[in-house]
């Protein structure tokens, strides 16, 4: 079993613990993202005349709002990649199908030119049978 990792971070100049089964690194790479997104904010007009509620507010909408677009991409790229791997597993069934039928055809060609040398043979004992006819 995983182990508990509390981590101390800096979100927003304030000193909290996190506490996960990820990663120390992992759960700093969180703080951070946090802190990204306050700095964007702080960038904005306004931000700073909000109430702490309201930036709360704010922060998680954008937060969620960019966890469900990356499930939205994510969900987009997992149904593409079905997609993707239907249209392989078409085009190999079409190529074994197509190998098939190039055995088949090499086989017929073959069998056609062994018949070509079975009648050219024919032909020259017919004119070999026939010049000595032609002598007697």
């Amino acid at each position: 079993m995983n182990t508990k990792n509390d981590v101390e971070v800096i979100i927003n100049g304030k000193q909290y613990t996190l506490s996960g089964y990820e990663s120390s690194e992992y759960l700093q790479k969180i703080a951070n993202h946090i802190n990204d997104k306050i700095a964007e904010f702080k960038e904005q007009d306004g931000y700073l005349r909000l109430d702490t509620e309201m930036k709360n507010i704010l922060l998680a909408i954008n937060l969620s709002d960019e966890y469900y677009k990356a499930l939205k991409d994510s969900n987009d790229i997992k149904k593409e990649n079905e997609e993707m791997e239907k249209e392989i597993f078409d085009i190999k069934h079409e190529m074994l199908t197509m190998q098939s039928e190039l055995d088949k055809a090499n086989e017929q060609i073959k069998k056609l030119a062994e018949e070509r040398q079975a009648a050219k043979d024919q032909v020259i004992r017919l004119e070999t049978e026939l010049g000595r006819n032609k002598h007697r």
